[in-house]
């Protein structure tokens, strides 16, 4: 199962052509015996080689076997950022069992369900969250074991204790490449979260078709800040270990945080667009500090066409690329790359800064009528489907969702509305679920949602449908303005009469402090729209 380099190989730096990988933690494998003394993960002031955070992994590997883990197993893990949470889903993975990673931002009745639903017998978690745990402790009956970790690693961690106790295991013998090794859960924006089983096929299919766009040079660094609860966090961390380059990690993605990992020479990153946001409006110290930035890949929710523009023009020299992908498939499934984005304005097609990019290597895509299932023609907006060796294994304990979802020759509905260019470029319109029909009319919301965005008083905005007794639905705006900006709601809805079709306008206007987000930087519509579905037969 391991990767080890042989003895030509060893003798320079760095290899050529490193092994391809199959299971997560092969890559991890290699680097510890070709670059031993190499850094490969910074924390908190502490700073981990290959061949130490590999003998880490082996170790925790061991000391899962020693409490009860064996192949098919699950274990969960619940804090803020941390190495550990990257050496437990290895260490796991290694032996055939998963780590069910848990949004730490959950109240305790949701942390409830998703561990209990995930089946885990070992879970690890932060000292900070540990309150929370204690509160619904007797309500995890699955749960033989808890293991208490430290941001720091000081005195009293047990996690630290486990470590250093265990001796290093070999990878287990009888794994396979389909063994699910991550379990990662929805955002349950329109129910309880589901538990997406992604294996190693899935993870390292990801890492390498995704990589276009991703290549590091040396001496780079990669930020790692999304939350490892999302996809963004737990497949980004692996590219960096695919490559053999250092990582910094923040618990999170503050601003004080990202800016000590700059300092530090982290150079490459992935962060939704509403960081960018903040450090354009935290002034030019700020803005001169992100300049360090070589790489800047953006995603988990729309860029808004101002921002983008602002951000490329505040920091020239660096690359810019957008991906656009879902948990079902590992993360990415296209991107828009550094070279398009420079190009797309010079070569007069600035339309697709607007688009999601065209596919990975290997993926297959088609619009689809939702309705028939019947391929639709370029240009024309429909569901987008998609067929990749990175596709989930299925919901965990939810067959009938997974067949919901998947098709017997194996398309994936992703639930988003979109369309495809005649040069393969996707642009991604709305979800199936946010779409406004009013009057028979289809409304997709990111086209309203940019052209308000374009108002010089609109930091951001967010279109939802709300009920309407003539024409079924109506548009309805909610905005943030600029600090120190202000602007009437009349105003706003003239400027988009002005710009677009009366029907797709909004009819109302609601000025708010800020919109509501989720941990990754997402919109909750289903917020927004909520109080005015009250007690109606529509599900919001």
């Amino acid at each position: 199962m391991s990767t080890v380099a042989d003895a030509d190989t060893r003798k320079s730096w760095p290899p050529a052509v490193p092994p391809e990988p199959t299971y997560v933690e092969d890559r991890l494998n290699h680097w510890a015996e070709a670059n031993p003394d190499g850094e490969a993960m910074t924390y908190l002031g502490r700073t981990w080689t290959w061949a130490q955070l590999h003998d880490r992994v082996h170790r925790v590997a061991c000391a899962l076997r020693e409490l009860g883990v064996a192949r098919g197993d699950v274990v969960g893990f619940l804090d803020k950022n941390h190495p550990a949470c990257v050496e437990v889903s290895m260490a796991a993975g290694s032996i055939g069992a998963a780590n069910a990673i848990v949004n730490w931002r959950m109240a305790g009745d949701e942390i409830d369900y998703v561990v209990n639903d995930s089946g885990a017998k070992v879970l690890f978690v932060g000292t900070e969250l540990m309150p929370t745990v204690e509160a619904i402790r007797d309500r995890l009956p699955n749960v033989e074991k808890v293991i208490r970790v430290t941001p720091d690693g000081a005195e009293g961690d047990e996690y630290e204790a486990l470590v250093a106790s265990a001796t290093p295991c070999e990878d287990g013998p009888d794994v396979v490449e389909d063994d699910v090794c991550l379990i990662l859960y929805s955002s349950g924006t329109t129910g309880r979260p589901k538990g997406v089983m992604l294996t190693h096929r899935n993870m390292v299919q990801h890492t390498i078709n995704a990589h276009d766009g991703w290549e590091f040079l040396p001496g780079d660094k990669s930020l790692v800040a999304m939350p490892l609860f999302h996809v963004g966090g737990s497949s980004y961390v692996l590219f960096g270990i695919h490559d053999g380059i250092p990582s910094v990690m923040t618990r999170e993605p503050d601003a004080g945080s990202l800016a000590g990992a700059i300092l530090a020479g982290a150079n490459c990153t992935f962060l939704v667009p509403a960081v960018l946001a903040q450090v354009l409006q935290a002034g030019p110290d700020a803005i001169k500090l992100f300049s360090a930035l070589r790489s800047y890949t953006y995603g988990a929710s729309p860029m808004p066409p101002p921002l983008l523009r602002a951000a490329m023009e505040a920091w020239p020299t660096t690359d810019f690329m957008q991906v656009y992908g879902l948990t079902e498939v590992s993360g990415v499934a296209t991107h828009l790359l550094p070279e398009e984005h420079r190009s797309a304005a010079a070569e007069g097609h600035p339309e697709r800064l607007l688009s999601a990019g065209r596919a990975i290597p290997g993926y297959e895509l088609r619009i689809v009528d939702p309705g028939t299932g019947a391929d639709l023609p370029t240009g024309e907006a429909g569901e987008i489907w998609m067929r990749t060796p990175q596709l989930m294994k299925g919901y965990l304990n939810k067959p009938e969702a997974t067949a919901e979802v998947i098709t017997d020759d194996g398309w994936f509905r992703t639930g988003d509305v979109g369309h495809l260019d005649a040069d393969g470029f996707l642009y991604v319109s709305d979800r199936l679920k946010d779409m406004i029909i009013s009057g028979g009319e289809n409304i997709y919301s990111p086209e309203v949602e940019r052209v308000l965005s374009e108002h010089p008083a609109v930091l951001e905005v967010a279109i939802v449908g709300v009920p309407d007794d003539r024409w079924g639905e109506s548009v309805k705006a909610f905005v943030a303005v600029r600090e120190g900006a202000s602007v009437a709601p009349e105003e706003l809805i003239d400027y988009a009469r002005e710009r677009l079709a009366h029907y797709k306008c909004p009819k109302s206007v609601e000025i708010v402090p800020a919109l509501p987000r989720n941990p990754t930087g997402k919109v909750l519509k289903r917020e927004l729209r909520a109080p005015y579905w009250e007690g109606r037969e529509r599900q919001v």
